[in-house]
């Protein structure tokens, strides 16, 4: 059984498997155009002193989230098949 946490939550240096993003809204829609779709495998690469903005590295670029944006991302840290998908470069 795998624990759903959100992006925000996530420390630095670990990575995980988007679930879901919550909502209909425009910035739902602009988290799956910038590629933040289920499935897709996040690392959390650095925080700010304050711990907002993050960056985070994902399908082989860097995007800066704030923290209302990340905390709408549903993730699992149990990275199953995604890991294997990533790594082959599968979009």
């Amino acid at each position: 059984m795998t624990h759903a946490e959100t992006l925000d939550q996530i420390p630095k240096g670990h990575s995980v498997r988007v679930l879901g993003v919550a909502g209909e809204d425009p910035i739902a829609r602009r988290l799956n155009d910038l590629g933040i779709r289920e499935g897709t495998v996040i690392e959390v690469v650095r925080r700010a002193p304050l711990g907002d903005p993050t960056v985070f590295e994902l399908r082989g670029y860097q995007l800066c989230l704030r923290r209302t944006e990340s905390q709408r991302v549903e993730v699992t840290r149990d990275l199953g098949e995604a890991r294997v998908s990533a790594s082959r470069g599968a979009a």
